[in-house]
């Protein structure tokens, strides 16, 4: 997994993030964590198109680096400030993989997905495709 540093800007109710290395790459939300949220789903879609079309897909840089990027200077000044999201790629197949969990999480597992209408395996992928960003 690649972490890339984002520069995040904004006032209340109004803040963007900016991929520096991903030309065009950005999110908006109305707090930081629903702009770093949606920072994950603009990564993904960002590094889809660019694979599609062929083109590189450009090494993320340090935090030290994009710091030290004259280009963003006025940016720093104006109060951004820097953070990171994880690349997290759908490739399109599916792998069989053996899991342990707790018995009393599985049972919860199960039940959220029968509610829901969907396989445990759908279910696990989805709470961890949310969550890996997060915690990476």
């Amino acid at each position: 997994m690649s972490r890339y540093t984002v520069l995040i800007d904004g006032t209340a109710g109004a803040y963007g993030v900016v991929f520096p290395d991903l030309p065009g790459c950005t999110a908006m939300g109305e707090t930081i964590d629903e702009a770093l949220s949606n920072a994950v789903e603009a990564l993904r879609q960002w590094v889809e198109i660019a694979s599609a079309r062929g083109r590189a897909i450009p090494e993320p840089r340090s935090p030290d680096a994009i710091r030290a990027d004259a280009r963003f200077a006025e940016d720093f000044a104006a109060g951004a400030t820097l953070g990171s999201v994880t690349l997290v790629r759908k490739l399109g197949r599916s792998v069989k993989a053996n899991l342990s969990l707790d018995s009393g999480i599985l049972a919860a597992i199960d039940a959220t997905a029968s509610r829901l209408g969907i396989s445990r395996s759908a279910l696990v992928e989805k709470l961890a495709e949310d969550r890996l960003a997060e915690l990476a």
